[in-house]
Parts: structure tokens; C-alpha cells; sequence
């Protein structure tokens, strides 16, 4: 193995670690997923721990440590933001400018310094590299083309918000940039906050409100709050949003705009938030679209990465995939912070000049996590009395299909941990989409999460285009498409059903995986890289004719997506998942002893 770089993403939202050797992803994983608390921005001790671990090597093994973003320049920015908007942001600035001189300027030590705590040998060089430039480089690097064009879209690194590069020969090479406030990422949080859901958590909550309503505030948006030119360029009226002080996301100006104060977190939803929410994501969807145009025409390119937080809106992405303005479409699966720590990695990796293209999505179907063999989960097993079933590959796979096919839930806990915020099959729950009433149960009765939230379907590979209008493979559910008409019930709701209504009209199928607009998060699942998920979607088409599962995050509302056999069996007796197959063993609900719990444990996760 070449001599293993580091890379770290950590102080701000979803700290993760990430080692690569060459052109090989050794490993990556979120801290979240190892301290249990959700969108953990600490420094990621216990993924830099999992990730040395995985190669078998110390922190003298490596060539170097790679920070994803220059504090320096975040810094200035940061400043320069106050003293712009000065008096206005006093309270914030009192609380944030101490952070900034006693640490945040001198990131790079505090990190070494982290670093040399975990006693796992003398610390390499730590170098840094751009925010965006991480980004871009998470784009390109680990995708399957030799070159493309590449499109960040975020909230903001130091300041950039939009950018767009040239990757080529290895290489990533700055185009164009937008830079803060002027930030579509800043706009959908701004919608996201004044909806009542958390930033930088609930903007997924938002994009899958949005087909429950109409976007009769769109115009209203393009006349006073962005001005969009006809590449994709844009300006903020800053006047409207409160973000630049520090403290809230949106305010009177804000209010009075949009009729009314914000909703009140957890409160009903109403038709207000439902045409907000539309309308937000259609000016989105708008901007995105002409910004792959102008990367498209800038660099000549015909293939696109993508990366940053704004390139997770996976509706945003089908319609740069449906509208053909490139021949394909590859996004980074942990397209946010965490894959910032993978992009610096990669770039600061020792000869990367001469990068070789392999042809091959490098991300490995983002199995880059943690894994547990037969072994380990039968000690835990064993250690706890759990009764179980061992079955083969096969029959594990035949038993799953037909208690799915019998309506059951299954836990799927298998192989490698995902890295990125999609469960792809090694950390899901499944389903049957025949069912109408699966929706509502795995929210109510197994998510503990709002009815209206739609559930993505996977398919294989093979069989997308029976069920699906998608012109591109989709292995990291990072792309919205219709279902296809031959699968469709009716073609419209009713005009009386409005709202969360819709969700009581049979609209396919495939119900449970069909949104309110006839869309889907697709997944494609091909042999190669899952044959055991391959496997059992194949003996589920045998039996029931249909090659189509659910696949949720194995986790409950506002908890990290499971990471070890004891995360899985919580979560498992916790909610009314009925089966769970861990790695080759098969646990029955009906079969376990009785769990019990002091207190109520949803009280002890905070709400997402």
C-alpha cells in the first residue's frame, strides 16, 4: 500500500475522517456515527481512530494530515462580515469572537493537537486546502470519467458559495465562483428555518414538502429576494435575511414578506409552508439548472460532478440529469462537510499529478465504513443469549425476500457502513413499496418521523426503466425521477385533496415509494457492487413480480444512521421492525427477550 494520507473535516457540522493510499479509498467515516449524536461537528477522534485502524497504520505511518478548508480565510471573512453589518451583530460577534482568537484562528494547531492526544504515534505535516476546492476534488477525483466539468453549490466556505472547475489529468482547475452572502445554500436554509425546521438538518424535510403545495410565492422570491441572471449567477438582497448577524436565519423583513411569523417547530403544517416550500425548491431547481449550463459551456465538457450541500437536493439533480445538459451525472454521495474531509485527502496524497483515471466509480458504492464479520456478530450474540437464526448467503436472502413479500420490516445490517448521509443498503431498513400503508407505518410506528416524508425505492439496475423515467444509473439515491406511467394508478389527485391529503391517493405499484408528484430518490443496484442486496432483490422480483424494495435509514428520528450490532438490535427493539438480518443471521421480534428501558429513550434524542 503507497504511503496513507488523513484528511479531516471537523468544527462545524458533520466531522469526518477519511484515508486514502493513492488512488485507493482506504477509508471514511462521520463522527456522528460514532458518538451517537447527530450532525456531530467535534473533532472526529473516533473516525480518525476507525479510519488508522482500517489500514492497520499510526499517525507516523502517514505521509500527511489534510485540513478541507484555510481557517485563515474563514476568519477574514467571518470579520469582515461583522464589521459590514456593524452595530447589528454585537450579540453575536460577543460570542463568537472569542472562539476565534483563543482557537478557530489557530485550527491547524488545535487539530494537531487532537490529533497528538489520541497517542497513536508523532504527528505528520497538516496541511490545508480550500473549502471548495476540497469539495471540488471529492467531485472529480473517485468518479469514473477522465475528465468533467465540476458544480459546488453550498451554504459558504470562507467565501466562496458556487463554484465551478475543470477536473482533468488528476487535477482540479478553478473556472468561475460566487461568493458570500450571495449563497443559494443560505436561501433554501433561509426557507428551511422560517418553516420551522432545523438548518442544516431539515433542508431534506423541506424538498420533500415541496410537491404537497404550489409555488405561488416563486415570482415573489425571484422579484425581492434573488436576482438570477441567465448563466446562473445571482444576488441576494441581503435586506430580507438575518443570517449575516449571526444568530437566526430570517426576520421581520422576512415575516412581513411571507405574510406572518415563522412556524413554531413541531407545530401543523399549513398550506403556507407547503407553497413556501415549493416554491423555494422550484427557484432552486432554476438556478441549479443554469448553472450546469454555464459549467457545461465553460468547459466544454460532457460529463458532471457534483459536491457541496446544495448538490444533495436530489430533485434539483434529476432535472439537470432529465433536461440532458450533460451526457452523465456523477454527484459525491457524501456531497457536504463530511466529504470535504475525503476531497483534502485526495489532493494533498503524494504524487498527484500523475492520478491515473481507472474508469471506475472509486467511491466503492460508499462502503467505506466500518464492517463486522460472522465472527464479531456472533460473539455479541452469543454474549447477550440473543436467539437467532444462521442461514447461507441464499437462504438469508430467500427467508428475507418472503418476509417481506408477507408485509414484514426488516433491519439490513450488512456488510461495510456508508459514508454520506444515505443508507444504501449495508445500514437500511426495508419494505414492500406494494404496500400503501408501508409509508405511513415505517414513519409513524418505526421512523417516529413526520407522515409526509417520502421513503426511496431501490431497484436493480436492470429493471430501472420498467419502473422508473431515468436515463443514468443512480447508486447513491442522489437523483429524483418519475415513475414510469406504465406503473402508475391514476394521473392525477383529485383537485379537492390537498396537502397531506395526498397522501391517502394510490398513485402506483409501487405506493410506498411513489411521492405525492409521481417521484421517486432512485437507487439503482447492480451485481457487482452489491451482489447480496442484487441477490435479494432478485428473489423478491421471483416472488412477488416485483424487482422494487423500500430502503429507509436504519435509525430513528434524530439519531445517527447505526454503526455497530449493538446500534442495530437498539434500534431494532426500540421500534416495530419485525425482522433483523445481521450479516448471516436472521433475529425474530417475536423470538427476543423482553427489552425494557428506564425512562422514555426518545426524550434522550434530540429532534431533527
Amino acid at each position: 500500500m503507497e504511503t496513507p494520507v488523513l484528511g479531516i473535516s471537523a468544527f462545524y457540522h458533520d466531522s469526518a475522517a477519511a484515508l486514502v493510499a493513492g488512488d485507493d479509498i482506504v477509508a471514511a467515516a462521520q463522527e456522528e456515527r460514532f458518538s451517537r449524536r447527530r450532525h456531530d461537528p467535534s473533532f472526529p477522534a473516533q473516525a480518525v481512530r476507525y479510519c488508522l485502524g482500517e489500514a492497520g497504520a499510526k499517525l507516523g505511518d502517514l505521509d500527511a494530515v489534510a485540513y478541507y478548508e484555510d481557517p485563515a480565510r474563514k476568519f477574514r471573512r467571518v470579520m469582515w462580515t461583522y464589521a459590514g453589518t456593524a452595530p447589528k451583530g454585537w450579540r453575536s460577534f460577543r460570542k463568537v469572537f472569542p472562539q476565534w482568537v483563543t482557537w478557530k484562528m489557530r485550527t491547524l494547531s488545535t487539530v494537531r493537537d487532537r490529533l497528538r492526544d489520541l497517542e497513536l504515534g508523532p504527528v505528520p505535516p497538516i496541511e490545508h486546502f480550500g473549502h471548495h476546492e476540497s469539495h471540488a476534488a471529492s467531485a472529480y477525483l473517485p468518479s469514473p470519467y477522465e475528465s468533467a466539468a465540476i458544480l459546488c453549490v453550498d451554504g459558504v466556505g470562507e467565501w466562496t458559495t458556487t463554484s465551478i472547475w475543470r477536473g482533468a489529468g488528476g487535477r482540479v482547475e478553478p473556472i468561475a465562483e460566487l461568493r458570500f452572502p450571495h449563497s443559494l445554500g443560505m436561501l433554501y436554509s433561509a426557507f428551511t428555518y422560517f418553516c420551522g425546521f432545523k438548518v442544516d438538518s431539515g433542508e431534506y424535510k423541506l424538498m420533500g414538502l415541496a410537491p404537497y403545495g404550489k409555488p405561488r410565492y416563486a415570482s415573489l422570491i425571484r422579484e425581492r429576494l434573488i436576482d438570477v441572471k441567465p448563466d446562473g449567477s445571482f444576488r441576494l438582497d441581503t435586506r430580507y435575511f438575518e443570517f449575516l448577524y449571526g444568530e437566526v436565519m430570517t426576520g421581520r423583513a422576512f415575516e412581513e414578506l411571507f405574510g406572518g411569523p415563522r412556524r413554531r417547530p413541531e407545530s401543523p403544517l399549513t398550506e403556507r409552508e407547503f407553497d413556501l416550500a415549493a416554491s423555494v425548491q422550484q427557484v432552486t431547481e432554476e438556478v441549479m439548472l443554469r448553472l450546469a449550463a454555464t459549467a457545461r459551456e465553460l468547459t466544454g465538457e460532457s460529463r458532471l460532478c457534483m459536491a457541496g450541500g446544495v448538490a444533495l437536493n436530489c430533485v434539483a439533480n434529476g432535472g439537470i440529469v432529465a433536461d440532458a445538459i450533460f451526457d452523465e451525472v456523477w454527484v459525491q454521495p457524501a456531497a457536504g462537510d463530511a466529504g470535504g474531509a475525503l476531497g483534502a485527502a485526495l489532493l494533498a496524497r503524494p504524487g498527484r499529478r500523475e492520478h491515473v483515471r481507472r474508469g471506475d466509480d472509486n467511491m466503492r458504492g460508499a462502503r467505506l465504513g466500518p464492517g463486522y464479520d460472522d465472527r464479531r456478530i456472533q460473539e455479541y450474540l452469543d454474549a447477550h443469549d440473543l436467539p437467532h437464526t444462521r442461514l447461507s448467503p441464499e437462504d438469508l436472502s430467500r427467508r428475507v425476500a418472503a418476509e417481506l413479500a408477507d408485509g414484514k420490516v426488516i433491519g439490513w445490517f450488512q456488510g461495510r457502513m456508508e459514508f454520506g448521509p444515505r443508507a444504501l443498503g449495508a445500514r437500511s431498513i426495508l419494505g414492500d413499496p406494494r404496500n400503501p400503508a408501508m409509508q405511513s407505518v415505517m414513519n409513524q410506528k418505526i421512523k417516529f418521523r413526520e407522515s409526509f416524508r417520502p421513503f426511496a425505492p431501490i431497484v436493480r439496475a436492470e429493471d430501472t426503466e420498467d419502473y422508473f423515467q431515468l436515463r443514468q444509473p443512480s447508486p447513491y439515491m442522489l437523483v429524483v425521477a418519475p415513475v414510469a406511467e406504465r406503473q402508475r394508478r391514476t394521473a392525477a389527485a383529485p383537485d379537492a385533496v390537498r396537502g397531506l391529503d395526498l397522501l391517502r391517493v394510490e398513485r402506483s405499484t409501487i405506493p410506498a415509494v411513489t411521492h405525492v408528484d409521481f417521484s421517486a430518490r432512485v437507487q439503482t443496484v447492480t451485481r457487482d457492487r452489491d451482489p447480496g442486496l442484487h441477490r435479494l432483490l432478485s428473489d423478491f422480483k421471483d416472488r412477488t413480480g416485483c424487482a422494487v424494495l423500500v430502503n429507509t435509514s436504519f435509525n430513528v428520528r434524530g439519531e445517527p444512521i447505526v454503526a455497530t450490532p449493538q446500534d442495530a438490535y437498539r434500534c431494532f427493539m426500540r421500534t416495530d421492525i419485525d425482522m433483523l438480518a445481521l450479516g448471516s443471521f436472521l433475529l425474530d421480534k417475536r423470538e427476543q427477550p423482553e427489552w425494557s428501558e428506564e425512562g422514555d429513550w426518545r426524550e434522550h434524542i434530540p429532534l431533527d
